[in-house]
């Protein structure tokens, strides 16, 4: 997710065919990031981290035989 501030000059190039989405309103305030995980709350990270460890995630598709486990940081 990129955030543009208003007056930012952007160009979106792809070297092949792609479709591309543009989302545009309010600020969506404060985010937390750690490792895959994003939220508005820390505490709503750490229960990301508990349901990941615990195997509460859905899996992909035909992507579901290796388990990445959380890193150590």
């Amino acid at each position: 997710m990129l955030i543009f501030r208003p007056g930012d000059a952007v160009t979106i190039r792809a070297l092949t065919p792609a479709r591309f989405l543009l989302l545009g309103g309010a600020s969506l305030g404060a985010r937390h990031i750690w490792w895959n995980f994003v939220s508005s709350r820390k505490e709503r990270i750490e229960q990301a981290k508990e349901d990941w460890k615990a195997g509460r995630f859905g899996t992909v598709p035909g992507d579901d035989k290796e388990f990445i486990p959380l890193p150590d940081h």
